[in-house]
């Protein structure tokens, strides 16, 4: 599979052990940065990961800050994305079987190295369930013009 990984300063050091960690498992890694700890803004990268799941170029994201919020809600202002802010497997394997979540988000101050790799095991080996849901998630690409 093809993963897309991003973070800003606050979570390179998760990003790069999970980088490493997805090749040892076969995956083909973009690290899209950045690659020290010198202060960046995580919208900047939540959009390079947005682009890259909308060009096609990634099948999967993995988005990274201090709480995994503020990226989160970069990527998901792209309609391609559907990124889930998870800290634990369960919801991550929900994401993918209930909503088709392209993108899990990880917030490297509440979520450890070890946890973070159960939560992508989960979300990677996870199949969306289509029927009722794929209704559902097609509307969250297409919202109405007015609610």
């Amino acid at each position: 599979m093809r993963i897309a990984i991003a973070s800003d300063h606050a979570a390179v050091a998760l990003k790069a052990d999970l980088a490493t960690w997805l090749r040892e498992q076969g995956h083909a890694v973009d690290d899209l940065g950045p690659d020290t700890t010198d202060s960046v803004d995580y919208p900047d990268y939540g959009y390079k990961l947005a682009a890259a799941i909308a060009e096609g170029r990634a099948d999967k994201g993995v988005a990274l800050c201090g709480s995994g919020i503020g990226i989160s809600i970069a990527v998901n202002r792209n309609p391609a994305c559907r990124a889930a802010l998870v800290s634990e497997p369960l919801s991550a394997a929900l994401s993918r079987e209930h909503n088709d979540a392209n993108v899990v988000a990880l917030g490297a101050r509440l979520v450890g190295p070890d946890m973070a790799k159960a939560i992508l095991t989960a979300f990677l080996a996870t199949e969306f369930g289509g029927d009722r849901h794929a209704r559902r998630v097609g509307k969250l690409s297409n919202p109405p013009v007015s609610a």
